[in-house]
């Protein structure tokens, strides 16, 4: 063991009165912070950080060792280029002893360049200006491996609190990792979201619905970290926070911001679904991994059919704010499959759709009363179906979706020369010769729903069945 009563050196750190709103937690923070970048660029084993006795407290690392130059303010080049350090600057020790010796916290820095406490003393020159200075005597332990700060006349609350300001020590857990940071979970619901820099924290928010470490600094985010390196700005951290969300692949975390989409509809939304591109986003990545429709609200009320539909097709709905469901249809999946709404989702019914047939011996005797009318109509009606472009009437028990998202009744189709209805019709002579009478003005025509073509040959159908109908009263006209 060296001698530790050899001569002590003094180097002064130019501070008087300063940080006076620091806490004791702050100067804590900094202590661990360079104990976790000393970690980080050496790979040496964890940091220590264990109680020696009442209020007495010992950080240590594994590293290089502290030295009295590291008790100058400037920047590190070390420190700034490597992506897992938190520190940037030479500040935060000197920082940290000042509120130690302020907050009358007793401090031992060893390493195996030597042992560092503070005392007052008149700057070399100027006896009437009283600085804080290190006071650096030789080693106790020159075999020391690393750097142990000792602390005495710390609440154990202090270190609680500083170790608080660290991801390493909150249990936040990592949902999602990205060249731009972390995606985080939220262990307390009822709690604030954290947001880290490089694994310390700088802010929180009440309503974000995740917590996020963001690894790769902006340059606003660089500027607006300040030496408390706490309460920092949304404004500094919002675009990186943006881009680790957009980069972000997994469903954990699109499928949480998916469950969140549905909150436009209460006015409870977490600030992220804000974002309409982060909206957007988990869509897609959501769609990648599940099977869903995205619906509006008016949708899930008033869609239809459909809905119903999607459901039993094992889709999951996805409620979004009318903004995000405009911008839908545009977009694709990672797979490059199309987002599916209503919409989306009736066209692919449509186009993956097949009949089922149903033969006239499967039915029922009043189905087949009420099929039984179909020539009689069509002699009615005045219509020769080998004129019209008609080969064959079936009944189906399935049909196409329509553009309000149920099935349609019936459907002509000129390219098999065939009309198809769906089998419910045949519940009441009505329905069934309603619609067929509809699908056979299409064939005559050639005209399509909703045009002035289709309802004018309907009208002159009308009058051909009533004529018909009435042609004893009729003749004398």
């Amino acid at each position: 063991m060296v001698d530790v009563s050899a001569a002590v050196q003094y180097f002064d750190l130019n501070i008087e009165e300063v940080l006076e709103h620091w806490p004791v937690p702050f100067a804590i923070r900094e202590i661990i912070a360079n104990a976790l970048d000393e970690y980080a660029i050496t790979g040496t084993p964890d940091p220590a950080i264990v109680k020696l006795g009442d209020a007495v407290w010992e950080i240590s690392d594994y590293g290089r060792g502290v030295r009295y130059q590291h008790l100058t303010q400037n920047e590190n080049a070390e420190k700034r280029g490597h992506p897992g350090v938190i520190g940037q600057f030479g500040m935060g020790l000197k920082d940290a002893l000042a509120v130690f010796h302020r907050r009358g916290i007793g401090v031992r820095i060893q390493s195996r360049y030597g042992d560092i406490t503070t005392t007052m003393r008149p700057k070399d020159g100027f006896p009437d200006i009283v600085t804080l200075h290190a006071a650096v005597s030789p080693p106790s332990d020159p075999r020391r491996v690393g750097t142990t700060v000792i602390l005495r006349g710390v609440a154990d609350s202090d270190i609680e609190a500083a170790k608080h300001y660290f991801l390493r020590y909150s249990g936040d857990t990592v949902l999602e990792d990205c060249e731009y940071g972390q995606v985080l979970a939220r262990q307390d619901k009822k709690a604030p979201g954290n947001i880290y820099v490089k694994g310390l924290l700088v802010a929180q928010e009440e309503n974000f619905l995740f917590s996020y470490n963001i690894t790769s600094l902006t340059k606003k985010l660089r500027q607006a970290l300040n030496r408390e390196r706490s309460n920092v700005g949304r404004s500094a951290y919002t675009d990186r926070i943006k881009s680790i969300l957009i980069a972000s692949r997994s469903a954990e975390v699109a499928g949480a911001l998916a469950d969140g989409l549905g909150g436009y509809e209460t006015g409870r939304i977490h600030d992220e679904l804000n974002w309409l591109d982060v909206a957007l986003h988990a869509c897609q990545v959501l769609a990648t991994h599940e099977k869903v429709v995205f619906v509006t609200a008016f949708d899930l009320h008033y869609g239809g059919p459909q809905v119903d539909y999607a459901r039993d097709e094992g889709y999951r709905l996805v409620v979004v704010p009318d903004n995000i469901a405009e911008k839908l249809g545009g977009l694709a999946d990672f797979e490059g499959k199309p987002l599916v709404d209503l919409d989306q989702y009736r066209q692919n019914w449509n186009e993956s759709f097949s009949f089922t047939f149903v033969d006239p011996s499967a039915f029922s005797a009043a189905e087949h009363d009420v099929f039984e009318l179909t020539g009689p109509v069509i002699a009615a009606a005045g219509l020769d179906l080998s004129r019209i472009r008609v080969k064959s009437i079936h009944i189906s028990e399935t049909m196409r979706l329509n553009d309000s998202g149920g099935q349609v009744v019936g459907v002509y189709e000129p390219e098999n020369q065939r009309v198809v209805i769906r089998r419910d019709q045949l519940r009441t002579a009505v329905a069934y010769c309603g619609t067929l009478l509809h699908e056979l003005t299409h064939a005559a025509s050639g005209a399509t729903d909703g045009t002035l073509q289709f309802e004018e040959a309907l009208t002159t159908q009308l009058g051909v069945l009533a004529v018909a109908t009435l042609k004893n009263r009729v003749a004398q006209y």
